[in-house]
């Protein structure tokens, strides 16, 4: 009886049973998708789509690339989960391969990056000395929903009906040194920063400010913490953002990507401030488990056999140039930022320049502020692309590195499609 329960019948089917099992804390497209390989994923329907979400910066290598559906296949028939009372050996290859590439010395393995940032604040607590619990961040960044990292978001809308949240969490201006280290006391244990903000719109770190700040942990006894979930392994254009900026953090935080799919995050730090870990201190069940591990050692490998770093950097070169021509005949169009594959767009929150259309004396009827970016995400799914929005006005492009030049022409001709309907529907005159 339970499993005719769950046997999919549809997409519609599937989507009412999950609406009426499964907690609203998303909010879903209406696409239930079955299968993807490379770039492009498909629905219940057959239906091919261009995946520029590809699980938000998690699938990197591309969904399913063949090395790492063998590894996940292979351990799998082979050992899955052990406890972390003994050695396995991908979780063992895993952590010297991330050491090597990162040049911090030791690897605590988990689950999620929320995970991974919940490590990094024990840790810096740990490994400061007695009085100093304080974490600084920025305001609009984004290090996850548990409730100390949810305290280092600076983001109010994310921390509402959950409060009082853990005290000793400082937000400052992103981006301002001067504000950082106006907000520095006797008090602050490390300061918590993204090189790129992902959740809070895909703005990058200037060289001088993160360059800065470290001189400034340097100076003042402070840990640096980065958190690298969304533009780790290769989505800037380097293995790690931090690489682009000439630094070496106390800490990097990492998920996303790391596990080609599968579900793995790791935080990164100097031997010195990791050997304040020890055994009874911290602890995940399934962290690092020989299943999770195979695949994101799997990943690791192809990201470095292929350069997809390399390839992200020309890639991410090629699709500002294609968008910066789209912006220049789409008005709407008012900011292209990004680093590498971490792109996003920048929208007018009025199609103005397009208001001539409307004609006959009519003024235009515009799509409403607030749902001007989701507009365009829905009709560039109608038409084949997936994309999503950064609140009202901002579209997020986080692309499979492996994506194609042709495979991008692709992605800017359906978006200039979609700026089109939008903007046109915008601007109809108004009915009676």
């Amino acid at each position: 009886m339970i499993r005719g329960m769950i046997q999919p019948v549809d997409g519609q089917h599937i989507r009412a049973v999950a609406d009426a099992c499964m907690m609203p804390t998303y909010r879903r497209q209406p696409l239930v998708l079955v299968r993807g390989q490379g770039t492009r994923v498909w629905d219940d329907q057959g239906r091919s789509y261009l995946d520029l979400v590809a699980g938000i910066a998690v699938a990197s290598v591309g969904h399913c690339h063949p090395r790492v559906v063998q590894a996940i296949q292979q351990q799998a028939a082979t050992l899955m989960q052990v406890s972390n009372l003994f050695y396995t050996v991908p979780q063992t290859r895993l952590a010297r391969l991330l050491t090597q590439l990162s040049g911090l010395e030791q690897v605590f393995f988990c689950n999620s990056g929320a995970e991974a940032n919940e490590a990094a604040i024990k840790l810096a607590r740990k490994a400061t000395p007695p009085g100093r619990f304080e974490i600084i961040s920025a305001l609009h960044s984004f290090h996850g929903r548990t409730l100390a990292s949810l305290a280092a978001t600076g983001q109010v809308k994310y921390h509402a009906g959950f409060e009082p949240l853990p005290p000793g969490f400082r937000h400052v201006p992103f981006n301002d040194l001067a504000a950082l280290e106006a907000a520095v006391t006797p008090q602050t244990a490390a300061i918590l920063l993204e090189p790129v903000q992902g959740e809070g719109g895909v703005h990058p770190a200037a060289l001088e400010y993160l360059q800065g700040v470290r001189r400034l942990c340097d100076e003042r006894g402070i840990l640096l913490i980065l958190d690298e979930v969304q533009t780790g392994l290769g989505r800037t254009g380097s293995m790690f953002a931090f690489q682009q900026y000439g630094i070496l953090p106390d800490m990097v935080t990492l998920a996303k990507a790391l596990g080609g799919g599968t579900a793995i995050g790791a935080l990164l730090a100097r031997r010195p401030v990791a050997q304040a870990f020890q055994p009874g201190t911290h602890a995940s069940t399934f962290g690092g488990n020989p299943l999770a591990a195979a695949a994101a050692l799997a990943t690791l490998e192809v990201l470095v056999d292929e350069d997809l770093p390399g390839r992200a950097a020309e890639a991410g070169r090629y699709f500002r140039e294609a968008l910066a021509k789209l912006a220049a005949r789409q008005p709407a169009i008012r900011e292209i930022r990004g680093l590498g594959l971490l792109l996003a767009v920048e929208l007018a929150p009025w199609p103005q320049a397009t208001q001539a259309e409307a004609g006959h004396g009519h003024a235009p009827s515009p799509v409403p502020a607030e749902s001007l970016a989701p507009a365009v995400v829905d009709a560039a799914r109608c038409r084949g692309l997936l994309i999503n929005a950064l609140g009202p006005d901002t579209l997020r492009l986080v692309p499979p590195l492996t994506i194609t030049p042709q495979e991008i022409d692709e992605a800017v001709a359906i978006l200039d499609q979609a700026l089109a309907e939008v903007t046109h529907r915008a601007c109809l005159p108004r009915t009676v």
